[in-house]
């Protein structure tokens, strides 16, 4: 098996196109309402789903991840492009060349960028 994608639905859709499309650049794709961005060897795609109302009331359920070798770099990057920062750049545990950071897109959806795992 091969995790290659995760959709994110929304009751606003066109909202979360626009915060992204700040954060990872013009979509690679936008057909019939569901818009997404190639990232890495991954995809994230966005679009409207009818069992969503309003922003995510659970945003740390689940956490979708970006792996960067520069996170710090990353991590400046996406904060000028307007990502809404939810925690900094930190280490983790007994290792202190891992870093993580956690940002918010505009539905309280958590996503974060984080070191290469091993």
């Amino acid at each position: 098996m091969n995790l290659k994608s995760i959709l994110i639905g929304s009751a606003d859709p066109q909202r979360l196109a626009d915060y992204y499309t700040k954060l990872f650049g013009t979509p690679g794709w936008d057909d019939c309402g569901y818009v997404g961005w190639l990232i890495g060897t991954g995809a994230i795609t966005v679009g409207p789903h009818d069992e969503v109302k309003g922003r995510n009331a659970h945003p740390g359920r689940l956490i979708w991840n970006i792996e960067s070798p520069d996170v710090e770099g990353d991590f400046e990057r996406l904060k000028a492009a307007g990502a809404t920062v939810v925690r900094e750049p930190y280490t983790v545990g007994e290792a202190p060349e891992a870093s993580i950071a956690t940002f918010a897109d505009s539905d309280d959806n958590y996503f974060q960028l984080v070191s290469p795992m091993g």
